[in-house]
């Protein structure tokens, strides 16, 4: 793409209050961003609308274009147009593609086989032991991992991603010169030299709350189907599933204990057909991809009597005590033992969990 062709998709992009609807629109009427921001506003007007048209012609902040192309200036860098031929191919099929996606990384994954997986900010441990073995075991299939970037059960299907030849997609919902959440710093700078990293908002947009639910449809749009481990009924992953479902792609859920409040809204969506999910296996399957040897099961810890009693479910210290009728002191100790060891997880409010 010529610099100056460049220039102009930026510049578009940047024009304020021109989203992908319209740029879509103004780009069927006229061609191609230079002529679109050329047009005279009696042109762009039934198009646009008369406010869009008015900020057409008076063109975007000189200085936020300077930043953009500046930022491009890192061959790590880089922006993808529905001009190129590298534009995401799912994408394409989607009724609501960027006209342009900023990139940091391993531009290549942008077309490459892919699953999402999503859930929980506040993940239990044991689903965020889940999400990140399936997310490896998938990377080692071949499959690349799509997910947000957020706190929980995302930031783990990434870790897990990054440990197998797939490698992991993050989309996120600021500018790419912003990481959010910051406590995922390192991991976003480990995603920009060994994944990639995706967004459609302009350098220097924060994190603002209605720019993720936006964000979603491009984790779904991008992967061959949704894999959701933990979610809330009111959980933001229900709306990637529900998106996921529009775009006509597989819809895969976790089930967990009808107790906990993480597991309700992988419940509803097996209810409503989603696959159930126990192993990466069962994605693989139903994908019908290379279904041969994917990643060596763990052996189990050796089995410790305190475990029988906890099961799986998250238990509270008293409710454990009666369970297994053995001194207050002693159940302590092989808890902290048992923790130690990474077969039991604390949990807030005093629980502990088995994790497997």
């Amino acid at each position: 793409m010529a610099d100056r062709n460049l220039e102009a998709w930026i510049a578009l992009s940047l024009i304020p209050g021109l989203g992908p609807e319209l740029t879509r629109r103004l780009l069927s009427a006229f061609g191609d961003p230079e002529r679109a921001l050329a047009a005279a506003t009696a042109s762009t007007t039934p198009v646009v609308g008369p406010a869009v048209a008015r900020a057409i012609s008076e063109g975007p902040d000189p200085g936020r274009v300077a930043a953009a192309l500046a930022w491009l200036d890192d061959p790590a860098n880089g922006v993808v147009t529905l001009a190129d031929e590298d534009y995401p191919r799912l994408l394409l099929e989607t009724a609501d593609p960027p006209p342009l996606l900023y990139l940091k990384g391993r531009r290549n994954l942008l077309n490459a086989p892919a699953l999402a997986i999503v859930g929980s900010r506040s993940a239990t441990p044991q689903g965020a032991e889940n999400a990140c073995a399936i997310a490896q075991a998938l990377s080692e299939a071949g499959l690349a991992i799509v997910s947000g970037l957020a706190l929980g059960i995302d930031g783990a299907a990434h870790r897990g991603g990054l440990q197998g030849p797939g490698g992991t997609i993050a989309v996120v919902g600021t500018g790419l010169d912003i990481v959010y959440p910051a406590r995922n710093r390192a991991l976003a700078h480990e995603i920009a030299r060994e994944g990639l990293l995706v967004g459609e908002f302009p350098l220097g947009t924060a994190a603002i709350a209605g720019n993720f639910p936006r964000r979603n449809r491009l984790i779904s749009g991008l992967a061959r189907g949704v894999l959701v481990v933990e979610a809330s009924l009111k959980s933001g992953s229900l709306i990637t599933a529900r998106l996921a479902l529009e775009q006509g792609r597989e819809v895969f859920a976790i089930p967990g204990s009808i107790h906990s409040p993480l597991s309700k809204g992988c419940h509803r969506l097996i209810k409503q057909g989603a696959k159930l999910v126990e192993t990466a296996q069962d994605v693989l399957e139903e994908l019908g991809w290379d279904t041969g040897p994917v990643m060596p099961r763990e052996t189990e810890h050796d089995e410790h009597p305190l475990l029988a009693h906890l099961g799986y479910d998250p238990v509270g210290i008293d409710a454990l005590i009666e369970r297994c009728g053995l001194p207050p002191e002693q159940v302590s100790s092989a808890l902290l033992e048992l923790e130690l060891r990474g077969a039991v997880a604390s949990l807030p409010g005093g629980k502990v969990q088995r994790i497997r």
